[in-house]
């Protein structure tokens, strides 16, 4: 599905607010991640080796998320699981990992992380006109979605990957820009002047 398509995808909108976080305080994220240039040229490599599994991946994060009620709980309402929210988000997730792959981090980048986290927080349900499900995710949950999320990646960058070094190096760097993006998306759960 083509990024303009998906419902509720804003990455790029001019009209989101532009990101609290100023270029230097960015820098200084990224440095506290270890997130380099280099882990942005991995990413940019495992790009076209994930492209055609995001929809596995995919399956296998909901699989994931849909064998912990803990978890599903988040998408359902008083009458089970809404497979609408779940659609509706899962375009938004596969396109998600593609923006991140791209490496670029830039302003519009940044905007949108922080749209992502107030979608987890105060403006969960709102994008998709849900109702009744849980106003909030967890943030327990987003920050420890982390290790899924990232150990669940491995193996589809070594269908790609051109040794055991190569793929250290995708699977690194994708690790970094997921704690990254989880630390932007705090904001949203966060007191002012704490974040």
């Amino acid at each position: 599905m083509p990024a303009s398509t998906i419902p509720g995808y804003r990455y790029g909108d001019r009209a989101l607010p532009p990101a609290s976080i100023d270029e230097a305080a960015f820098r200084d994220l990224c440095a506290a991640c270890l997130l380099a240039d280099d882990d942005l040229a991995a990413l940019r490599e495992a790009a076209p080796i994930i492209e055609p599994q995001v929809e596995e991946i995919l399956d296998t994060w909901y699989g994931f998320v849909g064998s912990h009620p803990f978890l599903l709980a988040a998408f359902s309402t008083p009458e089970g699981p809404s497979q609408r929210y779940l659609a509706a988000v899962r375009a938004r997730f596969g396109q998600w990992i593609r923006d991140t792959l791209r490496g670029e981090f830039d302003a519009a980048w940044l905007a949108y992380q922080r749209e992502i986290g107030r979608r987890h927080a105060d403006g969960k349900n709102a994008t998709d006109g849900v109702e009744g499900a849980p106003p909030v995710v967890p943030f327990r949950y987003v920050a420890a979605l982390i290790v899924p999320i990232t150990v669940t990646m491995r193996p589809f960058l070594a269908k790609g990957a051109r040794d055991a070094e190569h793929l250290e190096r995708m699977h690194q760097a994708w690790f970094k820009a997921v704690v990254c993006s989880v630390a932007l998306w705090a904001e949203a759960y966060t007191r002012e002047g704490w974040w």
